[in-house]
């Protein structure tokens, strides 16, 4: 219990350092801790808040700037992202209390010193998101008809879910999450083992996993096939695609953000849910990795994603006509320069034509050897994408062919805006019944360096040996402007770091485009 309370009031007491804040005692609702005033207009406190099934979360709230007794206002409730405790949001939280709104934030159940185990968005943790709305409303001024839900990652998560769940929910801001947990780490039935292991490592670091997320994580980084229907069962029901229908009925207006290069949550899956949606919607992408394009603004600085959820929550809580409705509901943000570019949906992305790239050439693959190609390090190499416009390279002609199949395209004479989600289509010859290649799509300069433009994992199992099967694979949804005087080239090969490979040693794949099949590439372009 001392260790407890000790925590508690380090972490207020770092909050308020951070703020510039002097402590000060809580008036209104009851708090674990000394409240702390961040200046005449608004508040900070930090409470126990009681969750699902007993438990109860670490929370704190900010009361809205300049708050009259009696008076109500649009309350925000801010999940947690995984792994992070309840100060995360609480730069932003004060803006949004400067601006009028009531905000709580939680530690999720399983973190820190919130109770309970780690669920992964499980149905307790949605139960929470409704037992922090009553909270708020029987304990803050906080108006019960007007109710946003936002957060990062897991914290986006859980919003969607609980938007499905809770009707009272009117606008949600969901930011570097995920709509559909498998399409997330199992694209191409293929493990994202970098991704997987980090939040693995993550979670038993700063929370307490429970058996069931045990299991499933033990048997996903395991490869128990065995498993696979169990695993996938268990990752739709975490998964907002699978009740886009009640979210529709229940009518938020949904905001979804998410960077190109995000190596935990890839933009497809996010791409393919906002189509979905009926209600209100805003989809954006930018440069970068997970929860990269919003980490500025947690730290209080200018940040064009915070911005805009803002002005969401404003028009759809307050009834603010400032736009944000009125502008082109895809926003998206080229990796090679700093504009924006609208779209009237997803479909319209990329719609200007594709460009076919004849995949004519048999190449035949010896597996388990990197060929030098790979799409990178989680984090890292996305992040150096972002500010610096550096993604993963490889020397093209000094791939070894013996690892790596190629084929290149013509030198451009003018630039391809690459805009969406490029396909492959190819007819695949095994010499063992199971295994896993990665494709990629390069960008090439004059000195046959190719800047990593997207890439996919391919796994297969209970193939027959030495018969071919066909194979359509989406590469990660993207945004790359490829200079003139380049070439694209298409790369596949058998093993990356990212990913668990399921090759058998002797393994060789051969890739070939039959006449009545031919092997192509479609690459979407925007106009020029």
């Amino acid at each position: 219990m001392e260790r407890t309370t000790t925590a508690a009031a380090v972490a207020a007491l770092l909050a308020a350092a951070a703020l510039g804040l002097a402590p000060h005692q809580a008036q209104a609702a009851p708090a674990t801790t000394a409240a702390v005033t961040a200046d005449a207009s608004s508040e900070l406190s930090f409470h126990d808040i009681p969750g699902s099934g007993g438990i109860t979360l670490k929370g704190n709230v900010f009361a809205p700037s300049g708050a009259v007794a009696g008076a109500k206002y649009p309350l925000i409730v801010l999940p947690t992202s995984w792994g992070m405790p309840q100060i995360e949001y609480i730069a932003q939280a004060k803006k949004l209390a400067d601006s009028g709104y009531v905000v709580v934030s939680y530690t999720s159940r399983g973190f820190w010193l919130s109770g309970g185990q780690i669920e992964v968005a499980g149905p307790p943790d949605v139960a929470d998101v409704s037992a922090v709305i009553d909270w708020a409303l029987a304990h803050t001024a906080a108006d019960a008809d007007h109710i946003g839900l936002g957060g990062v990652s897991y914290g986006a998560g859980i919003s969607l879910l609980a938007s499905a769940h809770d009707p009272r929910i009117k606008a949600v801001v969901a930011m570097s999450g995920w709509a559909d947990l498998i399409d997330s780490i199992y694209s191409g039935r293929t493990q994202h083992l970098q991704a997987a292991g980090m939040l693995g490592a993550a979670g038993y670091l700063t929370g307490r996993p429970g058996p069931e997320l045990q299991s499933i994580l033990g048997d996903f980084l395991g490869s128990r096939l065995d498993r696979e229907q169990q695993m996938i069962e268990w990752g739709k029901k975490r998964s907002a695609s699978e009740q886009v229908d009640r979210i529709n009925a229940n009518g938020a207006a949904i905001m979804l953000g998410n960077a190109w290069g995000d190596t935990i949550f890839p933009p497809n899956q996010y791409a393919r849910f906002f189509e979905r949606l009926t209600g209100p919607k805003r989809l954006e992408f930018r440069p970068g990795d997970h929860a990269t394009a919003e980490a500025t603004g947690l730290l209080g600085l200018p940040n064009d994603t915070w911005t805009n959820a803002h002005r969401w929550f404003d028009r759809y809580l307050k009834g603010e006509r400032n736009g944000v409705d009125t502008e082109a509901p895809v926003q998206l943000k080229s990796r090679s320069n700093n504009g924006y570019e609208g779209y009237a949906d997803w479909k319209s992305v990329g719609a200007a034509g594709t460009e076919k790239l004849a995949l004519s050439d048999s190449e035949h693959l010896f597996a388990n050897v990197d060929s030098g190609a790979n799409g990178g390090i989680i984090f890292l190499s996305s992040i150096l994408d972002q500010l610096a416009q550096a993604p993963p390279t490889a020397s093209i002609p000094l791939l070894p062919r013996a690892f790596a199949a190629v084929w290149q395209s013509g030198r451009y004479d003018e630039p391809r805006r690459i805009r969406g989600t490029v396909e492959l289509h190819t007819t695949v010859t095994p010499t063992k019944g199971d295994g896993t290649f990665v494709a990629y799509l390069y960008d090439v300069g004059p000195l046959g360096i190719g800047k990593l433009v997207s890439n996919a994992p391919y796994t297969f199992h209970g193939k027959t040996p030495g018969q071919a099967f066909g194979v359509d694979l989406e590469l990660f949804s993207t945004a790359y402007d490829v200079p003139e005087g380049h070439r694209l080239a298409l790369v596949i090969d058998t093993v990356d770091p990212l990913y668990i490979e399921h090759n058998p040693t002797g393994a060789q794949l051969t890739f070939s485009s039959p006449a009545t099949d031919p092997s192509y590439v479609s690459v979407p372009l925007r106009e020029q």
